[in-house]
């Protein structure tokens, strides 16, 4: 069994397990246990401080990379011609992008004690993906506003208000 643990690599995380020192801890005669900064547990991170940074920062280029290269198990490019096609509608586009990159960004953030500057982080992040999908540059200054409703989709902070909402409702 020990050699399973520590063979065990988490694809979504970079570093899954980080360390100042290495203080381990005697739970019995046979186990340690490794006292860690940050870990990764069902594909979110987790940190000594408490805060979300580290589960935003994972979740992002968890993200990102499902846009960029796979989504839903399919290989990237032959979604390319679906996110790019001027043919499919962005409302289309927007709920293919709801679907398979949202989701996965947003996993587990019902229970992250975001701060301003981690929605800032996801919003960020989303628009980037959002102007790629619309053909938008940077420079032609379109508001996010617009580009979300083109494509049919509410502001990522209002579906982490809404997803934080129901699982309060859900739990209380």
């Amino acid at each position: 069994m020990s050699k399973v643990a520590k063979s065990f690599i988490c694809r979504g995380c970079l570093n899954p397990v980080t360390s100042a020192g290495r203080i381990s801890v005697d739970i019995r005669a046979s186990a340690k246990l490794e006292l860690v900064d940050k870990f990764c547990y069902l594909g979110d991170m987790l940190s000594v401080e408490g805060d979300a940074d580290a589960a935003v920062e994972a979740r992002i280029r968890i993200g990102l990379n499902n846009f960029r290269q796979m989504v839903n198990g399919c290989n990237f490019r032959q979604l390319v011609p679906l996110l790019i096609n001027k043919d499919v509608s962005l409302i289309m586009r927007g709920r293919l992008y709801n679907s398979c990159v949202r989701s996965t960004m947003l996993h587990g953030s019902e229970t992250w004690p975001v701060r301003k500057e981690n929605v800032v982080a996801l919003q960020r992040a989303e628009m980037r993906m959002v102007r790629w999908m619309c053909g938008v540059k940077l420079i032609d200054r379109l508001p996010s506003k617009e580009l979300r409703e083109r494509r049919g989709v509410d502001d990522i902070a209002l579906v982490l208000q809404q997803n934080r909402l129901r699982w309060y409702g859900h739990v209380w």
